[in-house]
């Protein structure tokens, strides 16, 4: 869900400008910032924090699927949702800028500007494990052994520059790494949960309902297998007080209601069963908020700004598939999804079509390259084929139909560049120049998006295409992706304002081979990994919004995903109960500073009670 700006995805914002290097080395702070400054080092409070909000009362929200882990960490289960509340890291960032890190676990960081080859963690000797053991440098240590031999395969690799991590005393350690190049390492490191030594040991690649030993501000409460899970704050948290914190972790319970589908999960909200829902689905947000308790004023609607890229989401064309080797294909499957359709008659004209992997922000490519994009794009142009290599010169536009539905002048278009691409057609079947007929499986989980791809099917197969849509549950679905073993599949590619090395998780030619990596895609590209990698040692922001913007050139030209469709910002609906302060963060709902008004709860309770 939302928890906040690193719950969703830890990579969402684990990448870093860095600090200038006429700094004298080596230097101990208390914050860090890359690109921007530490602007609030010296704050009482984050500036969209209350510290007089009120504690109590339950933040309820709704989630899909299932689960059977306390740890998102393995690589096999499904894993709760929330589980980030269990754990504190060592540093953590503001929801306002694009990478600052301040104060957690860790009270302070000492490295050197000049020899970015190491850095060391000042642990607080405050800080407390919740069975009132100290947090040690013993155990950072052993979270980051299991997490780089055990953990999720992108997370490795997104790691993989940690060459040593060293014990200097109980409240110290170093981290050292195999370069100087990734700068982002030394940041990122600060950013993963920190787990008990003890429980690392006796749990950690264990399938159980058993979190590992936490610091964080919440405990595991009631788990309700399959149906829902809970969250209850700890009175005895040690880190209340961090600046990062005040006003933070309000709500005494937190809990995630199950469900597996939208339809259900949204006469769920209506009924009061979780009073906390972003609103995903156009139609609702339009015309369904007219039930009873909408019409006595016990349900707010809010559009919350967000400067963060929308996030990507496509159809991936899985290109281990021989079917999607060809450019062309790709490119023909692309021109048969019709958004301007969908958006009149499915979203009620609510949202944009997403022009870029980093759409809405200073990040995404426009018009045609810059200069200083040509002269990183020159030598990458050869090692692009043909059609490819024009794409990323030429002004970007997506194919626009004119939302009759019948997409015609698409299809003829998608028919051509197959017939080019060696296709043929025979009995009224379409087949792929090998002669093995032109079939397409398109993997799904729940029903959400099934509204979506059924219209797009249909186009498909008037091209000709035998085309099957595969819904299988949540445990199967997620070892299908671990596994890439789908021919189409939605995906969603989510970004920070400041992009950098986990890009190759995303895109990287060593992340197409392993399993359980986020490059759903399958891309192998050597201009993407060269641009890939000159990001993830970009020196300052400009040179991330330089190579961010040839990124998104490369992607946008290779016809990988059939780009669907998005929106800036977050629509949310509540129960009047919750309350934020005027300024909310510029980059994420920042739900764990919301708190509960009391009297206003009664209300809502009093009204579900009748």
């Amino acid at each position: 869900m939302i928890k906040n700006a690193l719950s969703k995805s830890v990579l969402l914002i684990l990448t870093v400008s860095w600090l200038p290097s006429s700094i004298a080395a080596p230097i101990t702070t208390s914050a860090l910032g890359h690109n921007s400054p530490t602007a609030y080092i010296d704050a009482p409070y984050l500036p969209y924090a209350n510290p007089q909000a009120p504690s109590g009362g339950t933040l309820s929200l709704d989630t899909r699927g299932t689960f059977n882990s306390a740890n998102k960490w393995m690589t096999t289960g499904v894993a709760m949702i929330g589980t980030d509340y269990l754990y504190d890291t060592l540093m953590t960032g503001s929801l306002n800028e694009a990478f600052t890190m301040y104060p957690q676990l860790a009270s302070k960081v000492t490295y050197d500007p000049e020899d970015t080859s190491w850095i060391v963690y000042h642990l607080n000797p405050a800080a407390l494990f919740w069975d009132g053991t100290p947090v040690t440098s013993r155990d950072v240590k052993a979270t980051y052994e299991a997490i780089l031999n055990k953990g999720p395969m992108y997370i490795r690799s997104y790691l993989g520059d940690i060459k040593d991590i060293q014990l200097i005393d109980e409240q110290q350690v170093k981290f050292v790494f195999r370069s100087t190049e990734n700068k982002e390492i030394l940041l990122t490191v600060g950013q993963f949960p920190i787990f008990a030594k003890s429980s690392i040991d006796a749990n950690f690649e264990k399938i159980t309902l058993t979190p590992l030993m936490g610091s964080g501000p919440y405990k595991l409460g009631r788990v309700d297998a399959g149906r829902s899970v809970s969250y209850i704050r700890d009175p005895n948290y040690w880190g209340r007080a961090l600046m990062v914190n005040r006003g933070r972790y309000n709500f005494d319970m937190i809990k995630f209601v199950y469900y597996q589908s939208d339809e259900i999960a949204f006469e769920g909200f209506k009924s009061g069963q979780y009073r906390f829902r972003p609103e995903n689905k156009a139609s609702n947000w339009v015309t369904g908020y007219n039930f009873p308790a909408v019409t006595a004023g016990l349900i707010k609607k809010e559009a919350i700004a967000s400067q963060n890229p929308v996030p990507m989401q496509g159809l991936v064309m899985n290109m281990r598939r021989p079917i999607f080797q060809d450019i062309r294909v790709r490119q023909a499957l692309t021109a048969a999804y019709d958004f301007e359709w969908m958006n009149k008659t499915l979203f009620h004209g609510q949202y944009e079509r997403l022009q870029s992997f980093f759409h809405g922000s200073e990040l995404a490519a426009t018009g045609t390259p810059s200069d200083k994009e040509m002269q990183v794009l020159t030598p990458l142009l050869p090692k692009l084929e043909p059609i490819q290599r024009s794409a990323v010169l030429a002004e970007w536009q997506l194919p626009v139909s004119d939302g009759s539905g019948f997409n015609r002048q698409g299809l003829l278009k998608a028919r051509q560049l197959l017939l080019d691409a060696g296709f043929y057609y025979e009995d009224m079947k379409l087949y792929q120049p090998d002669g093995a007929l032109a079939q397409i499986e398109v993997l799904m989980t729940g029903e959400t998006m099934g509204r979506v791809l059924l219209p797009y099917i249909r186009n498909l197969k008037r091209l000709g295409f035998d085309v099957s849509l595969r819904q299988v549950d949540g445990p199967q679905y997620y070892e299908r992706m671990r596994r890439f073993d789908y021919d189409m599949v939605v995906d969603v590619f989510a970004q920070s304002l400041s992009p950098g090395a986990e890009q190759a998780a995303f895109w990287g030619s060593a992340a197409a081979d392993e399993p359980g990596n986020h490059n759903s895609v399958g891309i192998k590209n050597v201009a993407i990994d060269q641009v890939v990698k000159s990001l993830g040692n970009a020196k300052n922001r400009d040179d991330i919004v330089l190579y961010t913007q040839v990124l998104d050139r490369l992607l946008r030209a290779g016809h990988y995903v059939v780009p669907l469709y998005g929106k800036s910002g977050t629509n949310v609906a509540y129960w009047d109960q919750y309350r934020h302060t005027e300024n909310l963060p510029s980059n994420a709902v920042g739900i764990d500073y919301w708190w509960v008004d009391k009297e206003a709860e009664k209300r809502v309770n009093q009204y579900l009670k009748r």
